[in-house]
């Protein structure tokens, strides 16, 4: 029976989520071939030993502190209370999302620890999580992205709305360049509204993203998968409001997901192959949910690329392979063996320059 550590919680506007996702894990991850190492990371920063039954919304301050020692075979995870090392994982899955938990940081953190995790590796991570550097990408990859500017903190003072707006249109949005979960995202249509968004964007992030408006349909398509990743089924969401942190995780009634979607002849298997060439350009690996815009003209835009996607009850990725006959058990299982099979391959290569 292999270990695997559920790593969830964070230093994230994000936690609450996480810590739904995981709990659903918990309950669902198959025990007949799993045991379950629960790892919290409390709204500080610390890292504990946590046990299933005292989660509520948050990781408690309670368990025992961890430290994470790199460099050796054996034991790399200790417990602060009493000096003894935990059995090292077979492998961990990550459920963090946002700063600190989707970004490449934490993924490096396991890199050096030599863990195998769920998700993109490092680069991956980083590029995905910055709305400007993805963008980029995707558009030297020849995939559509909505049109916009970035914004450094130190230039917040020269924007001006009404020359935005001549440039993008109205109405526009404004993001955190690195976040998700549509933390700090805002609709504007008006001056006094660019404003309130302009300073709520930069309490999350030092740059933000300003885009125009395109007009589609909401669509996401999740990604499973290494060498050969295979898109899912395509689902769309359907809401009255905007798609907001309360629509995706609070409601269960602002938005509605409908799988698959309506789509007209050879619109699926299009969309298919654009999300699996994002899912590729920006170096994607075993998982990741690719949501985009289809026009009514047929055009096809990308949103973003979402490398640890919710598994909450209501969470579009899961719902996805579960139509497509992948059980949520099933799912978790082949994220992990994703994870090692990444891992091992990895480990084959030289490291030194000797022999």
């Amino acid at each position: 029976m292999k270990t695997i550590a559920i790593v969830f919680g964070g230093k994230s506007p994000e936690h609450e989520i996480s810590v739904r996702s995981a709990k659903n894990i918990m309950a669902a991850i198959d025990r007949s071939l799993f045991k379950v190492l629960t790892i919290g990371i409390d709204p500080s920063g610390v890292w504990r030993l946590t046990e299933e039954a005292d989660l509520g919304v948050f990781v408690p301050d309670t368990g025992p502190a961890l430290a994470l020692v790199p460099g050796f075979d054996k034991g790399k995870i200790i417990r602060l209370d009493n000096q003894t090392a935990l059995d090292d994982p077979d492998a961990v899955l990550l459920i963090l999302h946002g700063p600190q938990g989707e970004d490449g940081t934490v993924q490096g953190l396991l890199r050096i620890m030599d863990l195998p995790f769920i998700g993109p590796d490092v680069l991956g991570s980083a590029v995905c999580m910055d709305k400007d550097f993805a963008k980029r990408l995707l558009r030297e990859a020849g995939l559509s992205v909505a049109r916009g500017k970035v914004c450094s903190v130190h230039e917040k003072d020269e924007l001006d709305y009404e020359a935005i707006v001549k440039e993008l249109g109205s109405p526009i949005f404004i993001k955190p360049a690195n976040m998700g979960s549509s933390v700090g995202v805002h609709k504007v249509k008006d001056a006094a509204g660019f404003d309130r968004a302009i300073a709520d964007a930069f309490q999350y992030d030092h740059k933000i993203v300003i885009e125009e408006m395109i007009y589609g349909r909401e669509l996401e398509c999740a990604v499973l998968g290494n060498e050969a990743p295979r898109a899912s089924v395509i689902g769309e969401v359907i809401t009255s409001e905007e798609y907001s942190f309360d629509a995706k995780y609070v409601s269960s009634t602002a938005a509605q997901t409908k799988i698959p979607a309506d789509l007209k002849s050879g619109q699926q298997e299009l969309l298919q192959e654009t999300a699996v060439k994002a899912y590729q350009a920006l170096g994607c690996g075993v998982l990741s949910r690719v949501d985009m815009f289809l026009t009514e003209s047929g055009e096809i835009y990308i949103n973003e690329i979402n490398t640890l996607p919710g598994f909450t009850s209501i969470s579009m990725y899961p719902q996805l392979w579960e139509y497509e006959g992948v059980s949520y058990k099933d799912l978790i299982t082949q994220l992990l063996e994703l994870a090692m099979d990444r891992h091992q391959k990895r480990a084959a290569l030289k490291t030194l320059r000797l022999g």
